[in-house]
């Protein structure tokens, strides 16, 4: 339920050195700050809208706004400011920003906020963050990733040669996780793709080496051509006119939104996760984490932040407290207090400028503004996932990419083709992986 926007603050700045943090909504949101002169980074179409930004949610032309955050340094030596949402595991408001006459920032917000002030804006945030008494995160382990060489074509003898190529270039790697490619389909997610003969086959291998099992799901996507949806349509979320809710579009098909209030869709969730768990994955990346909290009619009738928030939970009790749990594409302050880890940035990718420009497009220019806006995050609400390193020789920039994941200090992953990297590239992931996340 979005409310009208109603005054919070009104406060003077100095317009030649004033800035502003947008906290955008989820991973992908851009979101760090900004110059008071500057555009901010907004979707450059509707289905980018959906899927990387806060749905539903259009920021007026001139205005800044952030996803239940919104910090102002005033430039002229008072303290910054920092309006929050007060409860931020129920409501986050959208808070706005306006500049009249270059000299006052007028800020308003369409639900209940509280104030904070400090001397600096990465500073000011990490104070609230800690005040909101979330547990250290646990250690992360160091992680090699299917996705960012094989995308969906990943194959298990993929799998094979590269944990082959991990003993011979002596990497440390913790977890090989197995990206999207292994299932048949989004939502039938126990159903293998031709390219796998066995996934507790490729899990023991994985053990037999001494590393760990992690596997990538999108636990809140449906295909409309799966199983699931033509077996059980009664178990996606639908919207006001009794079609099913819309998540965007990707894979080159529509996304449907799993209906976890419901008790068989729960049930079958639950029953994934445990049959994942019971193969021999203890670490989970659960991506596209935004579509559980659309609005949408669903079976139950908790709000779509508590439909979201028990969602997670039940995948939590189902691979148990040991299991490591990452989290991407997910609304920032709903997700609080259930994650060991959590990316914090759009994807990055092989190259520097995003699609568009969109900065909430895979490239390393929006990886690393947002991956740098959020770096007060780290170590108080989850490990952050800068996302994986590229070290191979056709990775563009690659040594700036690799000097911005080490910089972080957050969840080292790698994520080539072990056997195309030069001595450089092994080098570097080498480095990388033994440093590991504090």
């Amino acid at each position: 339920m979005h409310h009208p926007f109603t005054p919070v603050a009104s406060v003077p700045v100095d317009p030649r050195r004033a800035s502003v943090h947008e906290e955008g909504w989820q991973s992908w949101s851009p979101s760090g700050a900004y110059a008071l002169d500057a555009t901010p980074y907004r979707p450059t179409n509707a289905n980018w809208a959906t899927v990387c930004y806060r749905p539903g949610v259009t920021v007026p032309e001139g205005a800044f706004q952030g996803e239940g955050l919104l910090a102002l340094d005033p430039g002229d030596g008072s303290p910054v400011r920092l309006w929050a949402a007060a409860e931020p595991l129920q409501e986050v408001p959208s808070i706005r920003l306006v500049v009249r006459d270059r000299a006052v920032a007028e800020i308003s917000a369409d639900g209940p906020v509280k104030e904070w002030t400090g001397a600096d804006i990465q500073a000011l945030l990490g104070e609230w963050a800690d005040a909101l008494g979330v547990e250290a995160p646990r250690r992360a382990p160091t992680v090699w990733c299917s996705w960012y060489e094989y995308f969906t074509a990943v194959t298990e003898d993929d799998i094979h040669e590269n944990l082959r190529a991990m003993d011979t270039l002596g990497l440390p790697v913790d977890v090989v996780q197995i990206d999207d490619g292994y299932q048949k389909a989004l939502g039938d997610w126990l159903t293998l793709s031709g390219r796998f003969r066995s996934r507790a086959g490729i899990a023991d291998a994985i053990r037999a080496r001494g590393r760990r099992a992690g596997i990538w799901t999108a636990p809140f996507l449906v295909d409309p051509a799966s199983d699931l949806a033509a077996d059980h349509p009664d178990w996606l979320v639908r919207d006001a006119e009794g079609g099913f809710a819309h998540a965007g579009r990707n894979w080159g098909h529509d996304l449907c939104v799993l209906d976890t209030t419901h008790p068989y869709a729960a049930a079958y969730l639950t029953g994934v996760y445990a049959t994942l768990r019971a193969e021999g994955y203890d670490y989970f990346k659960v991506d596209f984490l935004y579509a559980g909290a659309l609005e949408g009619v669903r079976h139950g009738t908790a709000d779509p932040l508590r439909s979201y928030r028990d969602g997670i939970r039940l995948i939590r009790e189902a691979i148990g407290p040991d299991a490591y749990l990452l989290g991407c594409g997910a609304p920032i302050l709903p997700s609080i207090g259930l994650f060991d880890a959590m990316r914090v940035s759009p994807d990055t990718a092989p190259h520097r400028r995003p699609e568009a420009d969109d900065h909430s497009q895979p490239g390393q220019d929006p990886a690393e503004f947002t991956g740098v806006g959020r770096q007060w995050q780290h170590g108080r609400l989850w490990v952050n996932d800068p996302d994986c390193l590229m070290a191979r020789p056709a990775v563009e920039t690659r040594e700036r990419w690799a000097a911005h994941v080490e910089a972080t200090g957050g969840l080292m992953a790698s994520s080539d083709r072990l056997l195309s990297l030069d001595q450089w590239g092994v080098t570097t992931t080498r480095r990388l992986l033994s440093g590991g996340a504090e």
